[in-house]
């Protein structure tokens, strides 16, 4: 029997500390941005926060949605490449604990990828300083390829395609889940992706996918229009059946087959805005998995990034509290913050 939903990505285990923003300054960091670093300076600055209480877990956007998807209760398997070392093997028990299973490669060559996010008390906002590590080196599926032959969702993140062997690994993935029949489903990742690599990501909405996630910034540097026209323009263009843009507190948009639906949020008190947009697509993938339609898959997508902004760390790991939103959508309950506008 083949998986539900089956996932290609960069592999980085997420260390998380709460702080005000007086390091970030410190630093001389952007704060609310991505630094890219290399292993020594990733070092560097862990040291300044590790007597402060730092959790860790498995992380990467792709990663972070396959692992929600599994404690959703679905039947799913995620790929990346981590190293051979204590941090890549605690990540593969973390992916495990979620999925039952993993379907990670592991190397000596290069340390296990790893992303210190130091989130604001303040507001909530998230300060990110990455190593990538091995994760971009994973040079072939291996095993994997069959996986992808025989899964219903095949889900693949933007910042696998910005270069190093795991861009052409993607590449594979995407074509060899879309020869089997699929559902290809890509999240855009973030507005840099967008706008290094505009055209390929045109190209790849043409050939492959499916569904499609941007956020807003992500439409816009894409087509160059607000939300509500970005997704006619992206349905009108691809071959994209499924076009959602998530808008952060204002909802999200999602055009499926010539219908638009705008979804509100799920308020609640903001503790760690990391990963919220990767558990918004773990309960659309679900949704999408089981085959829900889009206005009950974007509201569990809702129902779980709330939970996931409410909680410290992007996989939402609470088992009761996710049946119990499964639960809502399946015993057909609308609450107010769904509404339907027309195309």
């Amino acid at each position: 029997m083949g998986f539900e939903v089956a996932g290609v990505g960069n592999a980085l285990m997420d260390a998380l500390v709460v702080l005000d923003d007086g390091l970030v300054e410190e630093l001389g960091l952007v704060r609310g941005t991505m630094h890219p670093v290399d292993h020594a300076r990733w070092q560097e600055v862990y040291e300044k926060v590790r007597r402060h209480k730092v959790t860790f877990d498995s992380g990467g956007s792709c990663s972070n949605a396959l692992a929600t998807v599994g404690f959703l209760g679905a039947k799913a398997i995620f790929t990346g490449l981590v190293g051979d070392d204590q941090i890549g093997h605690m990540y593969a028990a973390r992916m495990s604990e979620a999925c039952g299973g993993h379907a990670l490669q592991f190397t000596k060559e290069r340390a296990t990828g790893k992303c210190l996010a130091i989130i604001s008390s303040r507001d909530a906002e998230r300060t990110m300083i990455t190593d990538l590590g091995a994760s971009t080196s994973l040079a072939n599926l291996g095993e994997f390829a069959g996986v992808l032959r025989d899964t219903k969702v095949a889900h693949f993140e933007g910042y696998t395609l910005l270069g190093g062997p795991m861009k052409q690994t993607a590449l594979e993935g995407l074509h060899i889940a879309h020869s089997a029949g699929a559902i290809v489903s890509l999240d855009a990742s973030d507005p840099f992706v967008v706008r290094e690599l505009r055209d390929t990501v045109w190209q790849l909405l043409e050939e492959y996918v499916s569904v499609v996630f941007l956020n807003t910034d992500e439409a816009l540097g894409l087509t160059g229009l607000p939300p509500e026209q970005a997704v006619q323009v992206i349905a009108d263009r691809t071959n994209v059946r499924t076009v959602v843009v998530k808008m952060g507190a204002k909802g999200s948009l999602v055009l499926e087959n010539g219908e638009l639906h705008e979804i509100g949020i799920r308020r609640v008190q903001a503790v760690d805005t990391t990963g919220a947009g990767d558990a918004y697509a773990a309960g659309f993938l679900y949704g999408l998995a089981k085959g829900w339609d889009p206005i009950e898959r974007a509201r569990l997508g809702a129902s779980v990034a709330g939970l996931a902004v409410a909680q410290i760390g992007a996989v939402v790991k609470d088992r009761e509290a996710l049946a119990a939103a499964v639960n809502e959508i399946e015993s057909g309950r609308r609450p107010e913050v769904v509404a339907r506008v027309g195309r």
